[in-house]
């Protein structure tokens, strides 16, 4: 990729041996400004890192290599695989967060986030059901990069999956009870998330829904069970279907 400037962090180690590089986990900063979450990054005292930073006028620093495993995805869980540090590429996208005044992504940062991605999709075997965010690896501590991260837009550029022409607007017909949910908990667990097979609606199932909505419906993220969540639940699922 063109243009990358470097700004090498320390906080990295080696990958265990054997294992693909078959994540591509996206974030956001949650800092108020680009600089403040540079110097985070590379302080050895926060032991964080990622691979990458990509600003909101589309400048792109290469913090760690790409063979080197970075400290980004903290506790995590995806399709079976736990630790995805050992296993997946990091992209930190610069971005106040929700606890700094969320706003949406420009354009330009967009546009640069999708080159890069491409670029690593291409030197790595990673499957379009990879492509997620860490909310999606850690919905009970994670809601980044959020309900307005354009996920349909790089999809359509060939970055992940998106349920083209599935609704979502739906906002009744809420389910909660055990049986209910049971073709919901087994939905989500199909796509990658990890969600207990039986139970009614709990604190951990609405912050597994939640982070779904956020990915695949981020029209209402609400944590519930409704129609419109279904239809798109039903709409990825048969997406990740085809990818098996």
């Amino acid at each position: 990729m063109n243009g990358l400037k470097l700004h090498p962090s320390p906080n990295h180690d080696a990958r265990p041996a054997g294992l693909p590089i078959d994540v591509l986990v996206l974030h956001y900063t949650g800092m108020k400004d680009a600089a403040s979450a540079l110097a985070r990054l590379a302080d050895p005292k926060a032991e964080v890192s990622a691979h990458y930073l990509v600003e909101e006028d589309g400048t792109v620093w290469r913090l760690v290599p790409e063979d080197r495993r970075a400290w980004h995805a903290g506790r995590s869980f995806w399709r079976g695989m736990e630790n995805l540090n050992d296993r997946s590429i990091g992209i930190e996208i610069v971005n106040p967060g929700h606890e700094w005044g969320y706003r949406p992504f420009p354009a330009l940062q967009m546009a640069a986030v999708c080159e890069l991605c491409l670029d690593i999709l291409a030197r790595h075997p990673i499957p379009a059901r990879n492509v997620i965010g860490h909310s999606d690896i850690a919905p009970e501590r994670k809601m980044d990069p959020g309900e307005l991260f354009d996920w349909e837009g790089l999809a359509r550029n060939g970055v992940g999956l998106w349920p083209f022409g599935v609704l979502g607007h739906g906002r009744g017909g809420e389910v909660g009870d055990a049986e209910g949910l049971r073709p919901v908990r087994a939905a989500l667990a199909r796509i990658g998330y990890r969600v207990a097979p039986e139970g009614g609606m709990d604190d951990a199932l609405r912050a597994v829904l939640r982070a779904f909505q956020r990915h695949w419906r981020p029209e209402a993220v609400t944590g519930t069970a409704d129609a419109g969540t279904r239809a798109r639940l039903e709409g990825v699922l048969a997406l990740m279907g085809g990818e098996d």
